[in-house]
């Protein structure tokens, strides 16, 4: 890609990682539909261009995944315990994830995630988290917490935290470790994840150079580094700005980025 090409990119993976840490929503709720238009030139197949988006926002969040887990862990809010019982349905849900979006049209999934974005909306409108009712099952139902987890999450290119938090904070785990186990889940859903839909987009036909199936890496190089680099930003600014009118800012973002998925 050319300079004027990357420009965007860069962008994208600033803005991304600056929301990512002044709301810890993560990035993959802005990342996917950045992606869904940048990548929407022709770059990519037409007929694959959600799968990409999605496959690619997945392999970014390895990346800032090992970043978060390492910030989190220093401050003791990983729940490693937990994240041990999440992380085998998070692998089969993830690999589960990928294989359904390679099945199904990509309006199909850009409807889906719309429908998404707009549920964000709506939780982001709302404030606190769940109240705790109940603690969290033995190793079989903690799994299939995980599997739902992460079929979701590699479906729609996201690290998953909008689900794993207040999955964990209902049931009576602390919220800063709620935050700190979800950010360590993202770590096997974007391994997983971007497995599977680069085994899933292996036979495409039409792949462009730099992709390995629906993986595109020119654009996975171009977000990276500006979103590690801006999500400290983020947490900055999320100590200076007023948060409940930030997140009902943000809220409307999202829901017109949904309404704008929707119909196409």
């Amino acid at each position: 890609m050319t300079l004027a090409e990357i420009l965007p990119f860069l962008a994208l993976g600033a803005v991304g990682g600056t929301l990512a840490g002044l709301l810890g929503i993560g990035g993959g709720i802005l990342i996917v539909p950045g992606l869904a238009f940048l990548l929407g030139d022709g770059t990519v197949p037409t007929d694959r261009l959600m799968q990409f988006a999605v496959g690619t926002s997945l392999a970014t969040i390895v990346a800032t995944a090992l970043s978060s887990i390492r910030a989190h862990h220093g401050r003791g809010a990983v729940d490693w315990p937990v994240m041990a019982r999440l992380t085998p349905g998070i692998i089969a849900g993830a690999l589960l994830g990928a294989a359904i979006a390679d099945l199904l049209p990509t309006r199909t999934l850009a409807i889906v995630f719309g429908v998404f974005l707009l549920v964000v909306s709506v939780r982001l409108f709302l404030p606190g988290q769940p109240a705790a009712h109940r603690r969290l099952p033995g190793w079989p139902g903690t799994s299939a917490y995980g599997a739902g987890i992460g079929t979701l999450s590699s479906l729609l290119g996201i690290g998953g935290g909008t689900l794993t938090v207040p999955l964990l904070t209902w049931h009576n785990t602390d919220v800063r470790a709620a935050v700190g186990t979800a950010s360590a889940c993202g770590l096997p859903i974007a391994l997983a994840g971007t497995v599977g839909f680069i085994v899933m987009g292996l036979g495409t036909s039409g792949l462009p150079a730099g992709a390995t199936g629906y993986v595109y890496w020119p654009a996975f190089l171009a977000v990276v580094p500006t979103s590690m680099a801006f999500a400290p930003l983020g947490a900055r600014l999320a100590h200076a700005l007023p948060r409940m009118l930030l997140r009902r800012g943000f809220a409307i973002f999202v829901a017109i980025v949904g309404v704008r998925m929707l119909i196409g």
